[in-house]
């Protein structure tokens, strides 16, 4: 398949090129700086704003699906990035024909919020990371609400650790309270999304 890959310069983002080219996919990749890409080898880099419709239908050509690893972090003021760049992605895949969509969001997404553990849930959702999860929201409900293929991928807490394998996805989350799980094996669980449709238009929790 040929995947184009947002988010593609992140931490996540890196490991899922590395995991796609692994598995013999095409991968092109939308930057919004080249130098910041340098390191994203057998990958045909596009520079440009996620945001910009002209620019994702461009960037889609040929493309059989796409992945958005996109992330704001830490911010005490309000951020749309998610919500634009979805909206303005959702619109370009409609136009062109894509269909499949796998989206990195977050475990305190939605309706999993309040599964987070009790510091992140009392503590680091509420006072840091208010706004961000505010535009995950509506980055979830943009796909949710499209005809697109999609599946909403909501790890736990992510680390640095090497993959090791076994990762437990569900949606229901009795007697979940946080947890962890490593970046390599998120982008082996996003990757393999593309071809399987076991978690098609769900929003399964992944953790070690």
């Amino acid at each position: 398949m040929k995947i184009l890959i947002l988010g593609a310069t992140g931490g996540t983002g890196r490991l899922i090129i590395r995991d796609a080219l692994e598995k013999g996919h095409s991968v092109v990749a939308l930057v919004r700086s080249k130098a910041r890409a340098s390191e994203l080898r057998g990958a045909d880099i596009i520079e440009g704003d996620v945001c910009d419709e002209g620019i994702l239908v461009r960037a889609l050509n040929g493309c059989d699906a796409v992945i958005s690893s996109l992330g704001t972090g830490i911010t005490f003021q309000e951020v749309s990035l998610l919500t634009d760049a979805t909206r303005a992605l959702v619109t370009a895949m409609t136009h062109t024909g894509v269909r499949r969509l796998v989206c990195v969001s977050a475990l305190g997404v939605g309706d999993s919020r309040g599964h987070g553990g009790f510091v992140f849930d009392r503590l680091f959702q509420p006072l840091l990371l208010s706004h961000a999860y505010k535009d995950k929201n509506r980055q979830e409900a943009t796909i949710r609400d499209s005809s697109l293929d999609w599946v909403i991928v909501r790890p736990a807490r992510l680390t640095n650790e090497p993959a090791r394998g076994g990762v437990k996805a569900f949606t229901d989350l009795e007697g979940v309270n946080g947890g962890k799980i490593g970046r390599a094996d998120v982008a082996q669980f996003v990757v393999e999304q593309l071809t399987t449709d076991t978690w098609l238009r769900r929003t399964p929790v992944i953790l070690w």
